[in-house]
C-alpha cells in the first residue's frame, strides 16, 4: 500500500472526514498495515482494545458469542472502521472480528490518536462535535424503537 492511498482510504472514513490534509497524512503516515489471513482473528470478544482499524482490502466478519450462540453482528469491507472506540478510551472488544477473506487493515493506535489530539487541539474540538452529533442520532433512534416496542406491549 502506498501512503497516497491510505491517505485516500483515511479521508473516507465519516470519522477522518473532520481532520485537515496534513492531519490525514499525518495519520496515514503513522498508523500500520496488519494482513489477516482467511479465518484468521484480528481480535477476539472481550480482549482489551488498543487501537481501531480500517479496512483497506478485503472483509472482515464481527460477532458475539461462541458456538450455537453465536451471533454475526456485521460485515465490515474496505472503508470500514472497526473499533473506533478503542481510539479514544480504555475498552475491551465488545466482539470477535474475523477475516472471511484475505484482509489489510490500517491500524491506528490509541496513542498515536492521542498525540494528534495533543499537537492539533482543533482537532479534539471538532472530532468532539462530531461524536456527540451520532450520539444524539442514535439517542433519537433508541427512542423511536422504544416507542414501537410500546405500542406494541401495550
Amino acid at each position: 500500500m502506498s501512503l497516497d492511498s491510505d491517505i485516500a482510504r483515511l479521508s473516507r472514513v465519516p470519522l477522518f472526514q473532520e481532520l485537515n490534509t496534513v492531519q490525514v497524512r499525518l495519520l496515514a503516515f503513522s498508523a500500520m498495515h496488519r494482513e489477516v489471513r482467511v479465518g484468521e482473528a484480528l481480535f477476539h470478544e472481550g480482549a482489551e482494545a488498543f487501537s481501531g482499524f480500517v479496512v483497506a482490502n478485503g472483509e472482515i466478519v464481527l460477532s458475539r458469542g461462541e458456538g450455537e450462540a453465536k451471533q454475526k453482528l456485521a460485515t465490515c469491507e474496505p472503508g470500514c472502521l472497526i473499533g473506533e472506540l478503542a481510539l479514544f478510551a480504555e475498552t475491551r472488544r465488545p466482539a470477535t472480528a474475523i477475516a472471511s477473506s484475505p484482509t489489510d487493515v490500517i491500524e491506528i493506535n490509541r496513542a498515536l490518536m492521542a498525540r494528534m489530539l495533543d499537537e492539533f487541539p482543533e482537532l479534539a474540538i471538532r472530532l468532539r462535535a462530531f461524536l456527540a452529533g451520532r450520539l444524539t442520532a442514535t439517542v433519537s433512534e433508541l427512542g423511536r424503537v422504544a416507542q414501537a416496542l410500546n405500542r406494541i406491549g401495550a
